[in-house]
C-alpha cells in the first residue's frame, strides 16, 4: 500500500469513530505543513498543540532523515476538543511522516495528493532553510505561504539576501519579525522626532535587531547605525541613546506567534522592504 492510501485509509479509520453516537466535527481551515529536522521535531510538535484550538487543520508534519533508509514511516491520528456552544468535539488532523534516505529530497510527490483542495496550505520551516535545495524548492512550489525565524539561522544578514530570492514565489513570513510588532509600535508612536534618528540600539536575538534596523531604514529612507547586544528576548531598544518604552505584556508564546502568522494570506511588502534594508 503506498503512503497516501495509507494515510487516507487511517484517516477513513479515525472519522468512523463516534463519541455518544454522533460522529465529530472537522472544521479544517487549512493544511499545516512543518518542516521539521530531528533538533526540531518536539518544538514542531509543542507548537502544533498550542494551535489546534485556534486553526483546526489537517497538519502534515515532516521529520527528515536523511542519514536513514530510503523509507517513510506514517503515523495518524486525531486531535479532539470540546468547543462552546458546539454539542460536538472538533477535530483536526494529524500526519506525521518521518522521511529516511532520498525520501526526504522529494517531500512534494508525498504532500500535494495529502492537502485539502481549495484551502490555503502553510509550511512552517524549522531551522536553516537549504537554499536551493530540492526539498525547499519543492515546498515552495506546492505551498501558498513559508513562515521562517530567521533568530533560528546562522549567517545573518548574509542569508537575507537567499530569502529574498523567494519573494515572488511564495508569500513570506517571519517569526523574528512578529516578536517585534509591539517594539514597532512603540518606535512609531515617537514620531515625527524618529525621523531623525541615526543609532539604533537593540538587546535580544540578532535577527529582531536586524530586522527593527531595516524596518526604520526602509521606512525613513536614511541611514540608521545599528548596535546590537544578545539576549534570547528582545530587552531593550534605545533610539539615539535614549531607551524605548517596552511593550505592555509579556512576550508571546511560539504558538501565538504562529498562530498571528497563520492569519496572514498575501505578501507583507513592509516586511519585505525591511529585510532588504537589514542586507
Amino acid at each position: 500500500m503506498g503512503v497516501v492510501s495509507q494515510v487516507e485509509q487511517r484517516l477513513a479509520e479515525l472519522r468512523s469513530t463516534e463519541t455518544d453516537g454522533q460522529a465529530n466535527l472537522r472544521t479544517s481551515v487549512m493544511t499545516h505543513v512543518a518542516w521539521a529536522p530531528p533538533t526540531w521535531a518536539a518544538a514542531a510538535r509543542k507548537t502544533l498543540a498550542g494551535l489546534e484550538e485556534r486553526h483546526p487543520s489537517r497538519a502534515i508534519l515532516l521529520f527528515p532523515e536523511p542519514r536513514r533508509a530510503d523509507g517513510i514511516d506514517v503515523n495518524v491520528s486525531m486531535r479532539c476538543y470540546a468547543m462552546p456552544g458546539v454539542s460536538r468535539e472538533v477535530c483536526s488532523e494529524v500526519i506525521e511522516l518521518r522521511l529516511g534516505g532520498k525520501r526526504s529530497q522529494a517531500p512534494a510527490s508525498i504532500v500535494q495528493p495529502l492537502l485539502i483542495a481549495d484551502l490555503p496550505t502553510f509550511c512552517r520551516w524549522r531551522g536553516m532553510p537549504p537554499w536551493g535545495e530540492p526539498e525547499l524548492e519543492q515546498l515552495v512550489d506546492v505551498c501558498d505561504r513559508l513562515v521562517v525565524d530567521s533568530s533560528e539561522w546562522r549567517g545573518l544578514p548574509g542569508m537575507y539576501k537567499e530569502l529574498a530570492k523567494l519573494f515572488d514565489r511564495i508569500a513570506v513570513s517571519d517569526i523574528a519579525w512578529g516578536r517585534a510588532v509591539g517594539w514597532r509600535g512603540r518606535l512609531a508612536a515617537e514620531w515625527p522626532e524618529i525621523k531623525k534618528i541615526k543609532r539604533l540600539s537593540v538587546t535580544g536575538p540578532k535577527a529582531d535587531a536586524l530586522l527593527l534596523a531595516g524596518w526604520l531604514r526602509s521606512r525613513l529612507r536614511h541611514s540608521v547605525q545599528l548596535t546590537h547586544r544578545a539576549a534570547a528576548a528582545l530587552e531593550r531598544v534605545a533610539v539615539d541613546g535614549e531607551p524605548v518604552a517596552p511593550p505592555r505584556g509579556g512576550p508571546p508564546t511560539p504558538s501565538d506567534l504562529l498562530s498571528a502568522e497563520l492569519e496572514q494570506f498575501g505578501r507583507d511588502a513592509i516586511y519585505e522592504e525591511a529585510v532588504n534594508a537589514a542586507r
